[in-house]
């Protein structure tokens, strides 16, 4: 990966990417981030929190969100980009779409996260391959950038999702993305199925991905999973009642050498992993 995030890399520890969501239908903060002046206090109280780098998002994933056009994606990341830019803080935007991307690369963004692994928009690839900028390539059971609540059948999980993943690394080498420049995301939650199943999974087995030979990115944070593993039959914990369950993710994650953990709850993931990491540490 290209300047900043190449120089965040350390083996033994773990990167935390602190999210801002700036929607109105986010399913984790319920649109409390929308206005740049909120989103910008939050971008900047999360890196007192001590995260590594943000992931700034200007549509959401959930199943029922409309779509958001291009112009209005950029109208609400740039402002929060540009200061965040301003002030130094490494910066990926989380989009799928080429407009939007080629839109935050000139304004200062390092990375792309891409929930559809450069199958949502078709010119996506080749914005990237004109930039330096590193690029996540997700898991999604679905070809859409939108979570479906329906339940996927998994013969191997990690099996299938590292075939999915590796052949996504192919193609975006076809289209001139450097391998250097590739994160690779398993996925979790509804993006892999509504059943907890496979997330679990997926984490009892994440270091199994290193062998696909790119820098690994989860992010369990608040997913529905947690909810429903920890709530009762029916009746799941709310969103905001997800915490011990996604740092004890995080922890996971960590322990099996996952390089970046994307978070909504920055300060106590980022003792989690510190903990970690000294665990691991020989």
């Amino acid at each position: 990966m290209k300047e900043p995030f190449d120089s965040l890399l350390h083996p033994g520890r773990t990167l935390v990417m602190g999210v801002v969501n700036v929607t109105p239908d986010s399913f984790s903060d319920g649109g409390r981030f929308l206005s740049p002046e909120a989103a910008i206090a939050h971008a900047c109280r999360l890196m007192d929190e001590g995260a590594d780098l943000l992931d700034i998002g200007g549509e959401s994933t959930a199943p029922d969100s409309p779509p958001v056009d291009p112009q209005e994606e950029c109208r609400r990341i740039l402002p929060v980009l540009e200061e965040c830019a301003k002030r130094g803080f490494p910066v990926s935007v989380d989009t799928y779409k080429a407009a939007v991307a080629r839109c935050a690369l000139a304004h200062g963004a390092g990375m792309i996260n891409d929930v559809t692994a450069l199958r949502g928009d078709p010119a996506l690839a080749g914005v990237l391959a004109e930039s330096d900028c590193a690029v996540v390539l997700m898991f999604a059971k679905d070809p859409t950038p939108r979570t479906t609540p329906t339940v996927r059948v998994y013969t191997d999980v990690v099996r299938e999702i590292s075939e999915f993943l590796a052949e996504r690394v192919a193609y975006a080498r076809t289209r001139g993305i450097a391998s250097d420049r590739i994160v690779l995301d398993p996925g979790m939650g509804a993006f892999v199925s509504a059943d907890p199943g496979p997330s679990l999974e997926i984490l009892r087995r994440a270091g199994e991905f290193h062998a696909i030979g790119h820098p690994l990115l989860i992010g369990a944070s608040r997913k529905s999973f947690i909810g429903k593993v920890l709530g009762r039959p029916g009746q799941p914990l709310p969103v905001g009642d997800r915490l011990e369950g996604s740092l004890a993710c995080a922890a996971i994650a960590a322990w099996h050498g996952v390089q970046i953990i994307r978070a909504h709850d920055v300060r106590e993931t980022v003792r989690t992993t510190r903990m970690v990491d000294s665990i691991r540490r020989k």
